[in-house]
Parts: structure tokens; sequence; C-alpha cells
């Protein structure tokens, strides 16, 4: 799998959504006709670490995050216990190697908002991720039908 493909999968599978470029990831957001500046997060795939983003140590070479928000419950589910937010440019408290390929693994800096990642997923990786990616494109619709447009 790269990076464009998971892009590409997104933007053909979910209605309404739109690719941005912003802090220097590339985003799926869900909005329909840009009605919002944005549009609300659905998936971003990161591929350089960032000041307060680099546990992952996404600068070995050929190396991107896919990171995606889902429900409480079922990271929950997945990890345990939903940890707490770490302090500006730490990462969570949890037992997991954030550098680790190919494996669903909780976002090292955004899992207490739920949210879970994986470095370069596999086909059959990606196919156990689609799932969640649904979750979370469900879920940024529903945000999205709550915003006063």
């Amino acid at each position: 799998m790269t990076a464009d493909r998971i892009l590409e999968y997104c933007l053909m599978e979910l209605e309404g959504t739109v690719l941005v470029d912003s802090w220097g990831e590339r985003g799926i957001f869900y909005n329909p006709a840009n009605k919002l500046k944005r549009g609300i997060y659905i998936l971003t795939v990161k591929e350089k670490d960032g000041e307060n983003d680099n546990s992952s140590r996404l600068n070995r070479e050929n190396i991107y995050r896919v990171n995606l928000g889902v429900r409480k419950h079922t990271f929950e589910k997945l990890f345990g216990t939903i940890p707490k937010r770490p302090a500006k440019g730490g990462i969570v408290d949890m037992e997991y190697d954030f550098t680790t390929l190919n494996q669903i693994l909780p976002h090292p800096v955004y899992a207490w908002m739920g949210w879970i990642c994986t470095l370069n997923p596999s086909e059959s990786t990606f196919d156990r991720l689609k799932p969640y990616i649904l979750e979370a494109y469900e879920y940024a619709k529903e945000k999205y039908a709550k915003k006063k447009i």
C-alpha cells in the first residue's frame, strides 16, 4: 500500500470528502459542497515528524502513518482504557512501540481523543483498517450534521 492509494480509496469510496493539505500532512475531510473552510477530519496521512509529534520516527525513509478518529468505545475495545492527554510535545502513557510498522496502534499523541493509527499498512492491514475508516467517516458526518451551516 502507498499513502496515495489510501487517500484515493477514501476519496472514491466516501461521498462528500475532500483532500486537504494542512500542517505538513494530507487529510481526508468530510465537506460536502465545500461548505466549511476545511471540513470535519476523517483520516490523515503524516509523512514526516513534527515538533509535537515525532514518536513514530516518520523521518525514516519511506515511512508514513495513517491516522483516524474512531468512537471512544471502539478505541476501548481495541486498546482498553482511553489514556490521559499528554503534555504538549509528549506522547500518551501506553505500553506500545509507536514506531512499529504494519500494526493498528493507538495514536501516539491523540489516543486520548480516540484516534488510532498504523505505519505503512500492508494490503491485509489496510483491509482490517477499512471498517474503522468507515466508522470515522460516519462519525464525521454526525459531527457535520450538528454544525449550523
